[in-house]
């Protein structure tokens, strides 16, 4: 039986280049569907790892109660002073508690090649800021002076935006900022500029007043007691969750349209190149009746025959599996862009993720269109009559 497959198969094979303009329309079909689904989802990992990736376990995000973004909250200074004094909030080197109450402002600035305005979040930070986010290096310059109209701009900001070039000035609020650092962490906070709060405040016009407190906690275990000291206190509205947990609920809103778009567009053109390679594996059953006739006639079973259509048709599929994700891989892996992001309104900067998880799932889409688009004709090509096939050849 699997010598009778083998031959079969090695058989058709042969004669693909006699057949190579019909069968570039599975592989270059199956090459187009593969590549569109892993550049979409691949836009959907990196919106995903960089958003994921911002969170730290033994960080807590207070919020205001019913605030779903940072953006939407708000609190005053006095609230952020009954923050500092929840239970199980880490010491810095002073003995302070490790909590920054931080501004979350929209700025608009021209991205590059572009004339028009797009928004681009700007944070206002205390010092202890920049000691929550560990992974946060200055990498060009140096960091803001608190006081002064000064900025430090992501690595991803600076690569998007016009101006945001160490040494040079923007236009925020009527005034001129000067950017004195840039700086890289390798996740979303890489879209944003960072200055002092209190500046931030000021230029705004929303002084004694913050979007959001970020508290270093002891343990990855100490939101839940910070939760519930603050939710017992009559003079605050807060609501505390883990950092993490926080970017998880926001990767979800950003990713879930992009998945649904990648799913759809993918859903369709399989449905193309499925039919394309119903019509081109129909052809080459008729094309080959009288080999599978003769083969029939001297032994063969009709089970060889279903086999030796299908791996042809999978092989195909496969091929053009493969063509299609190096193609994505080539072209889309590691390339930054941004998009808005779905809560903040904001240009969120990510690299496009080409994982092997995701090469692997678009090449099973490949050789399933291959199964499918091959199975019909291979049904066919086995119940022919062998006295009818030889007429009809």
């Amino acid at each position: 039986m699997f010598k009778q497959i083998l031959e079969i198969v090695l058989m058709n094979l042969r004669t693909i280049p006699q057949r190579l303009g019909a069968s570039l329309v599975i592989v270059i079909g199956i090459a187009g569907v593969v590549g569109v689904f892993t550049a979409l989802f691949a836009m959907a990992g990196g919106i995903d790892s960089t958003l994921k990736s911002s969170g730290d376990p033994r960080n807590a995000l207070v919020l205001r109660g019913g605030s779903q973004a940072e953006l939407n909250s708000s609190m005053d200074r006095d609230t952020i002073d009954i923050v500092r004094q929840g239970p199980g909030i880490r010491k810095d080197a002073e003995g302070k508690p490790l909590v920054s109450g931080e501004l979350i402002v929209i700025a608009e600035l021209p991205k590059k090649g572009e004339t028009l305005g797009a928004n681009i979040t700007l944070r206002g930070i205390e010092p202890a800021g920049f000691a929550l986010r560990p992974n946060l290096k200055i990498v060009e310059g140096r960091q803001f002076t608190p006081g002064l109209q000064e900025v430090v701009v992501g690595k991803g900001a600076a690569a998007q935006f016009e101006g945001l070039a160490v040494g040079g000035k923007i236009r925020l609020r009527g005034a001129d900022w000067d950017v004195v650092g840039m700086f890289a962490s390798g996740d979303s906070f890489d879209s944003e500029i960072f200055t002092d709060s209190a500046t931030a405040q000021t230029a705004w016009g929303r002084p004694n007043y913050y979007s959001v407190a970020l508290v270093g906690l002891d343990s990855a275990d100490g939101v839940k007691p910070l939760h519930e000291a603050l939710d017992a206190d009559p003079r605050v509205n807060l609501e505390a969750k883990s950092q993490v947990a926080y970017f998880t609920e926001q990767t979800a809103s950003t990713t879930q349209g992009v998945r649904v778009l990648g799913s759809a567009v993918a859903v369709i053109m399989c449905l193309g190149a499925i039919f394309a390679a119903l019509n081109t594996m129909y052809a080459s059953v008729s094309t080959r009746t009288r080999e599978i006739a003769t083969l029939r006639a001297i032994g063969f079973g009709p089970l060889p025959v279903v086999a030796s259509v299908l791996v042809e048709s999978m092989l195909l599929a496969l091929a053009g599996g493969v063509i299609g994700a190096f193609l994505a891989y080539v072209l889309f892996n590691g390339m930054t862009v941004s998009t808005l992001g779905g809560s903040t309104f904001t240009q969120l900067v990510f690299d496009f993720k080409v994982s092997p998880a995701l090469v692997a799932t678009g090449l099973q889409l490949a050789l399933a269109i291959g199964f499918i688009g091959g199975l019909l004709p291979a049904l066919r090509a086995a119940r022919m009559p062998v006295t009818v096939a030889l007429r009809e050849a």
